[in-house]
């Protein structure tokens, strides 16, 4: 069985985000800048997804498909590209919480003092049983933990990112019927 040139690309993009993914939060830690407390707006993952499915989805179109590009094939290799990133970047990110023993320390000291900060109409906005619940579960936050929710934050950013640029790199052939 031949393997889909969609597929490698996707599966060496995937790789080289993941890694890059995790190079960028231990150097943003190292430089002072706790990486979880970044705000989701701002989170460099939409751009790193971003950049990594587009140029997947560019190199197959241009290279592979004459210039053909469908959305289901966008959503297809965006898809195995964002789910390979992912699963390396939460297994790094999980090897690296286990060797900087201080990593989860901090956050959970910034995370609280954050929650801390909250004004009271914030808490009985979010409710007051949930607030205190997370504060009380935050001492025993492990990097696992961690390493499960970035999976899932990431999954959910590369979804969108995949959306979009899926409808924006897609090309159809030209009707032969003009």
């Amino acid at each position: 069985m031949k393997k889909s040139p969609l597929v490698g690309i996707s599966l060496r993009n995937g790789l080289i985000a993941g890694v890059l993914a995790v190079g960028l939060l231990s150097v943003m830690y190292y430089l002072g800048r706790h990486p979880l407390m970044v705000a989701p707006f701002l989170d460099f993952r939409i751009l790193l997804l971003g950049i990594f499915v587009f140029f997947t989805l560019k190199e197959f179109r241009e290279n592979h498909q004459n210039g053909e590009l469908h959305f289901w094939q966008g959503m297809a290799g965006g898809f195995i590209m964002v789910m390979v990133a992912a699963t390396v970047a939460s297994a790094l990110f999980w090897v690296f919480t286990a060797l900087e023993k201080d990593f989860i320390r901090e956050y959970v000291v910034q995370m609280t003092g954050y929650l801390k900060s909250f004004a009271p109409e914030d808490i009985e906005r979010i409710g007051k049983d949930a607030f205190q619940r997370n504060l009380e579960d935050l001492p025993s936050t492990n990097g696992k933990q961690i390493a499960a929710s970035y999976f899932i934050q990431s999954m959910v950013i590369g979804f969108f990112v995949t959306i979009i640029l899926s409808v924006s790199l897609r090309k159809h052939p030209k009707s032969l019927a003009n």
